[in-house]
Protein backbone atom coordinates (compact mmCIF):
# COMPACT_ATOMS: atom_id res chain seq x y z
CA UNK A 1 0.00 0.00 0.00
CA UNK A 2 1.16 3.51 -0.71
CA UNK A 3 0.88 6.94 0.86
CA UNK A 4 -2.32 8.96 0.32
CA UNK A 5 -2.97 9.79 -3.30
CA UNK A 6 -3.56 13.26 -4.67
CA UNK A 7 -6.31 12.71 -7.21
CA UNK A 8 -7.55 15.47 -9.52
CA UNK A 9 -11.36 15.47 -9.08
CA UNK A 10 -11.86 16.90 -12.58
CA UNK A 11 -10.08 13.92 -14.17
CA UNK A 12 -10.97 11.09 -11.79
CA UNK A 13 -14.04 8.86 -11.53
CA UNK A 14 -15.06 6.35 -8.90
CA UNK A 15 -16.25 3.07 -10.45
CA UNK A 16 -18.28 0.85 -8.11
CA UNK A 17 -19.08 -2.57 -9.54
CA UNK A 18 -22.18 -4.67 -8.79
CA UNK A 19 -23.26 -3.16 -5.47
CA UNK A 20 -26.71 -4.69 -5.77
CA UNK A 21 -28.66 -6.26 -2.91
CA UNK A 22 -28.48 -9.82 -4.30
CA UNK A 23 -24.70 -9.57 -4.69
CA UNK A 24 -23.99 -7.65 -1.46
CA UNK A 25 -25.89 -10.42 0.40
CA UNK A 26 -23.59 -13.21 -0.86
CA UNK A 27 -21.03 -14.81 1.50
CA UNK A 28 -17.92 -12.77 0.64
CA UNK A 29 -14.33 -12.52 1.89
CA UNK A 30 -12.26 -10.92 3.33
CA UNK A 31 -14.86 -8.14 3.70
CA UNK A 32 -18.60 -8.68 4.09
CA UNK A 33 -20.81 -7.29 1.35
CA UNK A 34 -22.30 -4.78 3.77
CA UNK A 35 -18.77 -3.54 4.58
CA UNK A 36 -17.97 -3.15 0.89
CA UNK A 37 -21.23 -1.27 0.37
CA UNK A 38 -20.48 1.05 3.31
CA UNK A 39 -16.96 1.71 1.97
CA UNK A 40 -18.40 2.37 -1.48
CA UNK A 41 -20.93 4.82 -0.06
CA UNK A 42 -18.17 6.61 1.86
CA UNK A 43 -16.04 6.90 -1.28
CA UNK A 44 -19.01 8.03 -3.37
CA UNK A 45 -19.84 10.79 -0.86
CA UNK A 46 -16.21 11.97 -0.92
CA UNK A 47 -16.14 11.99 -4.73
CA UNK A 48 -19.44 13.85 -4.98
CA UNK A 49 -18.28 16.44 -2.42
CA UNK A 50 -15.45 17.53 -4.75
CA UNK A 51 -17.47 17.27 -7.96
CA UNK A 52 -15.84 14.05 -9.17
CA UNK A 53 -17.84 11.59 -11.25
CA UNK A 54 -19.35 8.50 -9.60
CA UNK A 55 -20.02 5.54 -11.89
CA UNK A 56 -22.29 2.78 -10.62
CA UNK A 57 -22.14 -0.46 -12.58
CA UNK A 58 -24.70 -3.21 -12.26
CA UNK A 59 -25.11 -6.48 -14.10
CA UNK A 60 -28.18 -7.76 -15.89
CA UNK A 61 -28.54 -11.31 -17.11
CA UNK A 62 -28.94 -11.31 -20.88
CA UNK A 63 -31.83 -13.08 -22.55
CA UNK A 64 -34.20 -13.23 -19.59
CA UNK A 65 -37.56 -11.52 -19.40
CA UNK A 66 -37.13 -10.46 -15.78
CA UNK A 67 -34.04 -9.92 -13.64
CA UNK A 68 -33.76 -11.75 -10.31
CA UNK A 69 -34.94 -9.94 -7.17
CA UNK A 70 -32.29 -7.62 -5.78
CA UNK A 71 -30.87 -6.69 -9.20
CA UNK A 72 -31.21 -2.93 -8.73
CA UNK A 73 -28.42 -0.90 -7.16
CA UNK A 74 -28.45 -1.01 -3.37
CA UNK A 75 -30.91 1.46 -1.91
CA UNK A 76 -29.52 4.95 -1.44
CA UNK A 77 -26.38 4.30 -3.50
CA UNK A 78 -27.31 6.30 -6.59
CA UNK A 79 -27.51 10.09 -6.38
CA UNK A 80 -28.41 12.69 -8.98
CA UNK A 81 -25.48 13.24 -11.32
CA UNK A 82 -24.10 9.70 -10.95
CA UNK A 83 -23.63 7.63 -14.08
CA UNK A 84 -25.29 4.20 -14.05
CA UNK A 85 -23.94 1.58 -16.44
CA UNK A 86 -25.71 -1.72 -17.09
CA UNK A 87 -23.38 -4.51 -18.18
CA UNK A 88 -24.24 -7.93 -19.51
CA UNK A 89 -20.72 -9.39 -19.34
CA UNK A 90 -18.23 -9.71 -16.49
CA UNK A 91 -16.56 -6.37 -17.28
CA UNK A 92 -18.28 -3.00 -17.66
CA UNK A 93 -16.73 -1.80 -20.94
CA UNK A 94 -17.81 -4.47 -23.44
CA UNK A 95 -21.11 -3.53 -25.08
CA UNK A 96 -21.68 -0.40 -22.96
CA UNK A 97 -21.12 3.32 -23.37
CA UNK A 98 -18.77 3.50 -20.37
CA UNK A 99 -15.61 4.53 -22.25
CA UNK A 100 -17.46 7.17 -24.27
CA UNK A 101 -19.13 8.64 -21.19
CA UNK A 102 -15.86 8.77 -19.21
CA UNK A 103 -14.09 10.53 -22.07
CA UNK A 104 -16.96 13.06 -22.34
CA UNK A 105 -16.23 13.94 -18.71
CA UNK A 106 -12.47 14.21 -19.31
CA UNK A 107 -11.71 11.31 -16.98
CA UNK A 108 -8.22 9.79 -17.12
CA UNK A 109 -8.05 8.02 -13.74
CA UNK A 110 -10.44 5.38 -12.42
CA UNK A 111 -10.74 4.41 -8.75
CA UNK A 112 -12.29 0.97 -8.26
CA UNK A 113 -14.38 -0.76 -5.63
CA UNK A 114 -17.06 -3.43 -5.74
CA UNK A 115 -17.85 -7.11 -5.98
CA UNK A 116 -16.26 -9.41 -6.93
CA UNK A 117 -12.64 -8.28 -6.75
CA UNK A 118 -11.34 -10.92 -9.17
CA UNK A 119 -14.31 -10.89 -11.54
CA UNK A 120 -16.29 -7.73 -12.25
CA UNK A 121 -13.74 -5.33 -10.76
CA UNK A 122 -10.66 -6.94 -12.31
CA UNK A 123 -12.28 -7.50 -15.71
CA UNK A 124 -13.40 -3.87 -15.88
CA UNK A 125 -10.00 -2.64 -14.69
CA UNK A 126 -8.07 -4.70 -17.24
CA UNK A 127 -10.18 -3.26 -20.07
CA UNK A 128 -9.72 0.24 -18.63
CA UNK A 129 -5.96 -0.25 -18.57
CA UNK A 130 -6.03 -1.38 -22.19
CA UNK A 131 -7.91 1.83 -23.00
CA UNK A 132 -5.23 3.96 -21.34
CA UNK A 133 -6.82 4.89 -18.02
CA UNK A 134 -4.71 5.19 -14.86
CA UNK A 135 -6.02 2.75 -12.26
CA UNK A 136 -6.45 2.88 -8.49
CA UNK A 137 -7.83 -0.03 -6.46
CA UNK A 138 -9.38 0.49 -3.02
CA UNK A 139 -8.68 -2.82 -1.28
CA UNK A 140 -11.15 -2.42 1.58
CA UNK A 141 -13.94 -1.41 -0.82
CA UNK A 142 -13.87 -4.83 -2.55
CA UNK A 143 -14.58 -8.46 -1.77
CA UNK A 144 -14.61 -11.82 -3.54
CA UNK A 145 -16.10 -15.25 -2.95
CA UNK A 146 -12.94 -16.35 -1.15
CA UNK A 147 -10.17 -14.45 0.60
CA UNK A 148 -7.63 -16.20 -1.65
CA UNK A 149 -9.28 -14.84 -4.81
CA UNK A 150 -9.41 -11.34 -3.36
CA UNK A 151 -5.78 -11.50 -2.21
CA UNK A 152 -4.54 -12.81 -5.57
CA UNK A 153 -6.04 -9.80 -7.33
CA UNK A 154 -5.01 -7.24 -4.71
CA UNK A 155 -1.49 -8.55 -4.03
CA UNK A 156 -0.47 -9.99 -7.41
CA UNK A 157 -2.50 -8.48 -10.26
CA UNK A 158 -3.56 -4.98 -9.22
CA UNK A 159 -0.07 -3.69 -8.32
CA UNK A 160 0.96 -4.52 -11.91
CA UNK A 161 -2.01 -2.59 -13.29
CA UNK A 162 -2.14 0.44 -10.99
CA UNK A 163 -2.00 1.54 -7.37
CA UNK A 164 -3.59 -0.29 -4.43
CA UNK A 165 -4.81 1.85 -1.51
CA UNK A 166 -7.29 1.78 1.35
CA UNK A 167 -10.35 4.03 1.71
CA UNK A 168 -8.43 6.31 4.08
CA UNK A 169 -5.70 6.94 1.51
CA UNK A 170 -8.01 8.41 -1.14
CA UNK A 171 -7.52 12.19 -1.26
CA UNK A 172 -8.06 14.94 -3.81
CA UNK A 173 -5.74 17.74 -4.91
CA UNK A 174 -8.36 20.37 -4.14
CA UNK A 175 -10.56 19.17 -1.29
CA UNK A 176 -13.18 21.63 -0.04
CA UNK A 177 -11.74 23.69 2.79
CA UNK A 178 -8.13 22.91 1.93
CA UNK A 179 -5.59 25.54 0.99
CA UNK A 180 -4.16 23.50 -1.90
Amino acid sequence: MTAPLALDPARTALVLVDLMDRIVALPLEPHKGTEVLAAGQELAAAFRSVGALVVLVRVERPGVAEQPPGSALAAGLRHEGDLEIVKRTIGAFQGTELDERLREHGVTTLVFGGIATNLGVESTARAAGDLGYDLVFVEDAMAAFTAAEHEASVRLDFPRLGTVVSVGQVRFTAEPGSDQ
